[in-house]
């Protein structure tokens, strides 16, 4: 690595780190035209859903579908979080996250859960 690209490489603080479990990070997701605000607030591990993993033995499409409602509550509690730190910004509620269309759930979860980083059923 030359000096140059040390140089530019950016480093987080664990003061960084720990400010994301408190700061509402928000975007916008565009669907058919238009364009759907969120918001949401990263989770300390304490804040994780609980559920426990499927047995070895389980079938592949139910270990998908468990991952899937895994990922789909820690979005919803990412965004209720962030809804009770900024009540004035409320777009989507979590009740209303599992109404969403499935292509738009999938981007409003990318987005949220990729780190900011869209994705939708089609590309990941």
């Amino acid at each position: 690595m030359t000096e140059e690209e040390k140089q530019e490489k950016q480093v987080w603080t664990i003061d960084e780190l720990v400010a994301m479990t408190e700061t509402v990070q928000s975007a916008e997701i565009e669907y058919a035209g238009k364009v759907l605000p969120i918001q949401w607030v990263e989770l300390i591990e304490s804040e994780e859903p609980k559920m426990s993993l499927p047995k070895e033995d389980t079938p592949e499409d139910e270990v998908s579908e468990y991952y899937k409602d895994m990922a789909q509550a820690r979005v919803s509690r990412m965004i209720k979080k962030a809804n009770e730190k900024n009540p004035e910004g409320i777009t989507l509620k979590p009740e209303d996250f599992e109404k969403l269309p499935t292509t738009l759930r999938w981007q409003v979860s990318g987005k949220i859960i990729g780190g900011g980083e869209s994705s939708d059923f089609m590309n990941g």
